[in-house]
């Protein structure tokens, strides 16, 4: 705490000596032991255990045997890590301690001025001194006896006074310790978005792998069933060529008996056309009879029995879906049965 420069900054050096007195929490000067955290701040040590408590409710005492806990500073958020001793285990500020004797003792020697303590604005010279019940309002003594609050309850200033900062005390408490709350769960919720962005990349990945594998045997069945079709295709292709090259050869012996008679049919001599003309026909008689092939049946050329139906694999692969798992199933019917609750 930089006393000096604050004290400093203002024409009334007691004044501000008393700002840079009060503690974050309560609101009132400090109070013995002043405690100072680590991030050189201080605090009254009720209200350093009060924070405490309030962030780490599970934490028992000081003889606990479980590790500590944490806090924020309520003046900087810095957080605040103490062990099995709790507050106990923070240093005094000693300085701060000797600094309120100080200014008590000062204070306390000072004559009042009339500035100084609040005035009744329906009786200029009568201090504030009570507070009224009915009204919620502070007032003098002479609005109770012959003013607006004379028919009102009326208690002591300090009894009112102690009550209230008590009581302001605790919300301030209970602000801070809910902002803890709502830190710890921010960090909660940041951890589980990092958490949920890591486990889609994982899931992402597993899902392109199986479909890689289901791509690549896809794949290979094309491969395996084209290597097929091609082998049939071989064979009919070969049987065909063969069959083509015997009706060639069939051809072309025709072709030459054909020549053969044309040239026998141009000798004019009976005699001469005589003596090969019998040989010739018996010739061309037995190679017409030997003429009849073998053929191919209707539709050989058809490659229908391979054909392929894809239906059933597009409808299934038409319903994948991502199956859910136990957990969530788990998780739901826990849902269910609290909300029937």
């Amino acid at each position: 705490m930089d006393f000096q420069a604050g004290i400093l900054r203002d024409g009334n050096p007691m004044e501000s000596l008393e700002k840079q007195l009060i503690c974050p929490i309560c609101l009132e000067m400090f109070s013995k032991p002043v405690v100072i955290l680590p991030c050189q701040h201080n605090l009254c040590r009720k209200c350093a255990n009060d924070v405490f408590q309030a962030a780490n409710p599970y934490w028992q005492s000081r003889s606990s045997v479980i590790s500590g806990g944490r806090f924020r500073c309520p003046s900087c958020r810095h957080e605040v890590l103490l062990d099995r001793h709790g507050v106990y285990g923070l240093q005094r500020n000693l300085l701060v301690e000797n600094i309120i004797d100080i200014y008590k003792q000062e204070c306390s020697s000072r004559p009042l001025k009339k500035g100084e303590h609040p005035m009744c604005k329906e009786h200029e010279d009568e201090r504030i001194n009570i507070y009224c019940v009915t009204c919620e309002v502070p007032t003098c003594s002479m609005c109770k006896v012959f003013g607006a609050h004379k028919d009102c309850e009326v208690a002591p200033l300090d009894t009112i006074f102690q009550g209230q900062k008590t009581e302001m005390n605790n919300c301030i408490s209970m602000l801070v310790a809910g902002n803890d709350r709502i830190q710890t769960i921010i960090s909660q919720l940041e951890d589980s978005c990092r958490s949920t962005e890591e486990n889609s990349e994982v899931a992402k990945q597993e899902l392109c792998a199986r479909f890689d594998a289901l791509a690549a045997l896809l794949e290979e069945k094309k491969l395996e069933l084209l290597q097929r079709i091609t082998h049939e295709q071989g064979d009919k292709t070969g049987f065909i060529q063969g069959l083509i090259c015997q009706y060639k050869e069939q051809l072309e012996k025709s072709s030459r008996l054909v020549e053969t008679a044309i040239q026998a049919m141009e000798e004019t001599g009976g005699a001469a056309f005589l003596l090969n003309a019998k040989q010739l026909i018996n010739t061309i008689v037995e190679a017409s009879k030997g003429a009849r092939l073998e053929k191919i049946e209707h539709g050989y050329e058809s490659m229908d029995a391979f054909t392929v139906s894809l239906d059933h694999l597009t409808e299934a692969i038409h319903a994948l879906d991502f199956q859910p798992a136990e957990e969530d199933e788990e998780y739901f019917d826990g849902e269910e049965e609290e909300v029937e609750e």
